[in-house]
């Protein structure tokens, strides 16, 4: 089985198209979406037409579920933005998405960790930003790891499939029910190489370039197979696009794959 996984789009059309492009080149048995498909201020109602076209199989993330259960005076800037442009076919396409989904027996999806899609799972945020240069996060440890994979089915997969925290990244860790290995894989960011949160504390992430980002996942009678994969595409139309939008911060970002150039 040969799995293409794609994640956080955040309504980056022109990255989605590159992405697609390079997948079907390559081939893939099925593509997965692991959610925060929209969610900014670029082109969310002609990035969801696409995917919807082409019906790709995929679980909210958290700006999914922001989007359909916030009030609109409740939404943060980027979802405020994508609200103002979908529609209500758009928003039943949504509502479709479950929180998690196993893509098979062995391949379990959720978005941030499996019993949250906020927590960061493969990444841990640090409190001491600009000390020495921090960027206030770090690589999780394989402690971390294996306590954020928590207890349940899920637990029993040899494959989970996450996003959220936008940095391409893998890690094996032992489950605690079946002592089994479980390859984790975060595909990184189709749509946003860089931002800044606050939360829980100041932290930047950033992956240092501005190319669409995916992953191709290949099960092979060693195991799982990883393949972490940076696809150029013209990002300078979006970049205008949420500058004229008032979001410098993206411009800068999908520039650049840094928050502050």
């Amino acid at each position: 089985m040969q799995i293409a996984v794609i994640s956080d789009i955040h309504g980056n059309l022109p990255a989605l198209q590159a992405v697609l492009a390079d997948i079907d080149r390559e081939g893939a048995d099925i593509i997965i979406n692991a959610g925060d498909t929209l969610g900014g201020p670029l082109a969310s109602a002609a990035t969801a037409d696409l995917l919807m076209a082409r019906q790709i199989p995929m679980i909210a993330g958290n700006h999914e579920r922001q989007l359909l259960t916030l009030p609109p005076d409740r939404l943060n800037r980027s979802d405020a933005c994508t609200a103002s442009e979908i529609t209500s076919a758009h928003r039943m396409w949504l509502a479709c998405a479950p929180p998690t989904m196993w893509l098979s027996p062995e391949v379990f999806v959720c978005h941030g960790t499996p019993s949250s899609d906020l927590h960061y799972w493969l990444e841990t945020v640090t409190d001491d930003f600009g000390q020495h240069g921090s960027r206030g996060v770090r690589a999780a440890s394989p402690q971390e790891i294996t306590s954020r994979l928590g207890r349940g089915a899920h637990s029993q997969a040899s494959l989970i499939l996450c996003g959220h925290t936008h940095v391409p990244r893998m890690a094996v860790v032992v489950s605690p029910e079946t002592s089994d290995p479980i390859t984790v894989v975060n595909p990184g960011s189709v749509g946003l190489p860089a931002y800044d949160d606050a939360h829980p504390f100041v932290h930047h992430i950033e992956t240092g370039s501005p190319h669409a980002r995916y992953a191709m996942v290949r099960q092979t009678a060693a195991g799982w197979t990883v393949d972490l994969r940076c696809v150029g595409y013209e990002c300078e139309p979006m970049a205008r696009l949420a500058q004229q939008r008032g979001r410098l911060d993206w411009a800068i970002a999908l520039r650049t794959g840094r928050v502050n150039a």
